[in-house]
């Protein structure tokens, strides 16, 4: 049986790097049991002079296969073994825009780029949505987006993405970035950004934008979606169509710099990596901190479920140091979604720092 050995590649963030073999064989064996039908045997770490690589058996891969093997996390090149001899196979990235819409925004307490990725296939491949990754129709929310790190990954596939934050100055931010970004690249877009009046109250701000890869696609109606609102994630419903997206991830409050604001017009985002959590701005009223993930979910789940459609995924990361797993899975369990705890669902867990262990869960909402 031909046997692949799939290079991890190097990541700027030591903790990180330590871990992203291990994440990736998690990835890979997903992977295989949702979309490549089992036909991966023997997934195992291989270090090969001296580098990280997941190898692994299967026969009869085809184009389709290879190209969601592209997608992979960390993936740094894809081989098929020739007895001794590595022989590098072509890869077929979904990336429609330049790495750098990942790569630009430099802040304290930024997602890990490829945890991100990670956390997105993940979601996305468990969920009725899987078929369609590579052909890019997929809507995904992140209903706690902060700077919009999950957002730019949706973008870079050619997803349509939405995000929510309360936090004004990170909605600000993002703002301004993804404008200015579109503009430099000299990409077709339309773009609205302003305030939400209702019974001449501004209640909320909110980003639209339209992109087109090229002028012709832009001009036929074929573009990138993006929809942004600064407001209480509790009111996303007011501002988001309901059944309208496919995957849900986001990163759920770290508990450690920062946490989500309980009492009305309160809930903040979630928390971010790589070394340290997302700083958190305060928003109107009194912050009774809240530093336990299910005290959000709780709250919010009634409020996100009924924006995705059957069968769609939701992706959670959290501090496991925070928010035991246990709980997290039966609030999300006691708000109607089938928690996803197959072995390789369970070999996410990783630290972040000596204050942050980080784990995911995935469920899906029933069809």
């Amino acid at each position: 049986m031909p046997r692949y050995g799939v290079l991890v590649t190097p990541a700027m963030n030591q903790v990180y790097a330590d871990a992203s073999t291990r994440l990736m064989r998690a990835e890979i064996e997903i992977m295989n049991s949702t979309v490549l039908g089992g036909r991966l045997h023997h997934v195992t770490d291989t270090v090969i002079a001296g580098a990280p690589y997941v190898t692994f058996h299967a026969d009869g891969l085809g184009e389709r296969d290879l190209a969601y093997l592209s997608n992979l996390s960390s993936l740094y090149a894809l081989f098929a073994f020739d007895g001794e001899l590595l022989r590098p196979l072509d890869l077929h990235r979904l990336d429609v825009f330049d790495d750098d819409l990942m790569t630009i925004q430099k802040y304290s307490g930024k997602t890990n780029q490829y945890f991100t990725k990670l956390l997105l296939n993940v979601t996305v491949l468990s969920g009725s949505a899987a078929p369609a990754m590579l052909t890019g129709d997929v809507a995904v929310l992140d209903p706690l987006c902060g700077r919009g790190t999950t957002l730019n990954q949706a973008m870079t596939y050619g997803f349509d993405a939405a995000g929510v934050e309360i936090d004004r100055k990170d909605f600000e931010a993002y703002a301004t970035f993804i404008q200015t970004y579109v503009k430099n690249k000299r990409l077709k877009h339309h773009a609205e950004a302003g305030p939400v009046r209702r019974d001449r109250q501004v209640v909320a701000r909110r980003l639209t934008m339209s992109v087109g890869l090229s002028k012709e696609s832009y001009r036929a109606g074929q573009t990138v979606d993006l929809t942004v609102v600064n407001v209480d994630t509790r009111e996303a419903a007011a501002y988001l169509r309901p059944a309208s997206f496919d995957a849900l991830v986001t990163d759920l409050p770290y508990g450690i710099q920062h946490g989500s604001h309980g009492g009305p017009g309160s809930h903040g985002g979630g928390g971010g990596p790589g070394g340290g959590a997302k700083p958190r701005g305060k928003p109107a009223g009194p912050p009774a901190l809240a530093r336990r993930p299910t005290e959000l979910l709780e709250t919010a789940l009634p409020v996100w479920l009924p924006l995705l459609k059957p069968g769609a995924a939701l992706g959670l990361a959290f501090n496991s140091r925070v928010g035991r797993r246990e709980l997290i899975a039966e609030t999300v369990a006691d708000a109607g979604l089938d928690v996803l705890d197959a072995p390789p669902y369970l070999g996410l867990r990783h630290r972040v720092d000596q204050a942050i262990t980080r784990d995911v869960l995935i469920a899906v909402k029933p069809g």
